[in-house]
């Protein structure tokens, strides 16, 4: 498989929905939910996926196994730390991809490892040429980057380099980077090393996505993401977000298929247990819902007033509610589909009406509601013209 750089204006997603995402607490995905998730994750394109921890044990080894055995576009990557024990267990799922973390961090190494930074040098060095020995593709995990000291933190990332090691991933473990602190990491590991670079990114302030962005920017070949921002605590950058944003906030593709995301998306809901809110960005039920007079009035008008990308991309399309903050333009169009009049008169009295149901339901009225409205109010105005006849 080409494992090599990416070009200009293209970059890699590398899913860990598998792998991160099952970590998010209280998430367990069946061994049949796992395979179907790697297969519709393989079908719409993704190009890389984490799919598991094989130092889990046997039972793991062999469902990484079996899904490293049916995907068939996707290179697979397997996560393991510096161990022993670790290292045996990855070698001996068939994955492309060995993934070998240590931490970086000062904090770490000290109250963590318990040890000091030539140890980690020495670990990185050890560990890599023994994958490297055994003929497979070495990706280097720096767990707790955003903490770590610059210097050695490009130190690491030589050391890797110099072993073998295919890809360094930066990790900021506890989410507290934001896009300018992060684009000047990624673009000073950038400037010392000639090797793929990946962000995992954590959602813990809210700018997963706006940092994986950044660090593309800055140089990065390789995003990190889990379907709808799974993952330890507030999560990780959403493959929805980031396939998305970089395409039309960046230029830059990856490849993906986007009309197969809802579907992903709601896929990975179920297995989670962990429902999409509605107005969750990409993928929330209610993103192409519109209901504000200003905005229907302007979309109907012409879509490019109030669409930077059409729903079409994901397979969708725009869907209009009547509402509290409807305008008469979009309770005229309701009404025109199902056939019903609409005068001024009639129209002001269907808004009013409208707006108190939704008021007392707190849920918009359908089709069966907007004919019972316009029965109500009509006669009132039949009757009006009578008597000024």
């Amino acid at each position: 498989m080409n494992l090599a750089h990416t070009t200009a204006r293209t970059f890699v997603i590398n899913d860990t929905t598998l792998r991160d995402g099952e970590q998010t607490a209280g998430v367990a995905f069946t061994d049949d939910e796992k395979l179907a998730i790697a297969a519709a994750l393989d079908a719409a394109g993704v190009p890389e996926m984490e799919i598991g921890i094989p130092a889990m044990g046997a039972h793991e080894i062999a469902l990484i196994r079996a899904i490293a055995g049916r995907v068939r576009n996707a290179r697979t990557m397997v996560w393991a730390r510096m161990t022993d024990a670790d290292l045996e267990a990855a070698l001996c799922c068939d994955a492309d991809i060995v993934h070998l973390s240590v931490p970086v961090s000062d904090i770490q190494i000290a109250r963590k490892l318990r040890r000091c930074r030539d140890d980690v040098l020495a670990t990185i060095g050890r560990y890599v040429d023994r994958a490297a020995d055994r003929g497979v593709h070495v990706s280097v995990g720096f767990e707790d980057a955003s903490r770590a000291d610059p210097a050695f933190l490009a130190q690491a990332a030589r050391q890797a380099q110099r072993r073998g090691a295919i890809r360094v991933r930066i990790a900021d473990t506890l989410g507290l980077l934001e896009p300018f602190r992060t684009f000047d990491l990624i673009a000073a590991l950038r400037r010392e090393v000639d090797l793929d670079i990946e962000i995992h990114a954590h959602d813990d302030l809210g700018l997963a996505t706006a940092n994986t962005l950044a660090a593309l920017r800055a140089g990065a070949t390789h995003a990190n993401t889990t379907v709808n921002g799974l993952g330890e605590r507030a999560g990780n950058a959403a493959l929805e977000e980031v396939a998305m944003a970089a395409r039309h906030a960046c230029g830059m593709s990856s490849g993906i298929d986007m009309t197969a995301l809802p579907a992903i998306s709601r896929m990975v809901a179920n297995a989670a247990g962990r429902p999409v809110a509605p107005g969750k960005s990409i993928v929330g039920e209610a993103v192409f819902t519109h209901e504000s007079g200003i905005h229907v009035d302007g979309l109907l008008k012409d879509r490019a007033n109030y669409e930077h990308f059409a729903p079409e991309e994901l397979g969708r399309v725009h869907r209009l509610v009547l509402g509290k903050h409807s305008g008469s333009h979009g309770v005229r169009v309701a009404c025109e589909r199902l056939g019903l009049a609409t005068g001024a008169d009639v129209v002001d009295a269907l808004l009013a009406r409208i707006r108190e149901h939704v008021g007392r339901t707190k849920r918009a009225p359908d089709d069966q509601d907007l004919v019972r409205f316009h029965a109500e109010v009509q006669p009132r105005f039949a009757a009006a013209a009578a008597v000024d006849a």
